[in-house]
C-alpha cells in the first residue's frame, strides 16, 4: 500500500485500525508523552511510569520501534547503555497525544463523578 492509498478505521481489516489501537494500549500514550522532551533511557521510562513491569515496557518499546515510532540507541560503554527517542513519525502524534493528556486531566473529576453516579445507581437495581 501507497501514500495514496485509502484506509478507514472502521473497517475491520483497514491496518489503520490496527494502529489506532496500538495507540490506545495502556502503556503508549504515557511512552510518547514522556519522549516529548527528549531521549530517556530504559529505567528512567520505567520510574517516570512508575506501575509497568519491565517486561510489558520492553515489550511497548519494541512494538512503538516495529511501528517507526520510536527509535532505540545502543551506546558501547558499562554497563551497556540504551536511549529511546521519537522518530519523526512518532513526534508527528504529539500534538494529539498532548490534547487527549489535557482533555483527560481537564474532565477527570467529571468522569469520576459520572462513574460514581454509575456505580451507586447499579447498586440500586
Amino acid at each position: 500500500m501507497d501514500s495514496t492509498t485509502n484506509f478507514n478505521v472502521l473497517a475491520h481489516d483497514c491496518p489503520s485500525r490496527a494502529i489506532m489501537q496500538r495507540l490506545g494500549e495502556k502503556w503508549t500514550p504515557l511512552v510518547l508523552l514522556l519522549l516529548a522532551d527528549g531521549p530517556l533511557r530504559f529505567s528512567m521510562l520505567r520510574q517516570r511510569i512508575s506501575t509497568v513491569t519491565p517486561k510489558v515496557l520492553t515489550q511497548t518499546l519494541r512494538t512503538l520501534e516495529r511501528d517507526g515510532l520510536v527509535s532505540r540507541k545502543v551506546t558501547e560503554q558499562v554497563p551497556i547503555r540504551v536511549d529511546y527517542e521519537l522518530t519523526e513519525l512518532g513526534a508527528s502524534l504529539l500534538t494529539a497525544m498532548d490534547a487527549i493528556r489535557l482533555w483527560s486531566e481537564q474532565h477527570a473529576a467529571s468522569v469520576l463523578a459520572a462513574r460514581e453516579d454509575y456505580d451507586w445507581g447499579s447498586l440500586e437495581t
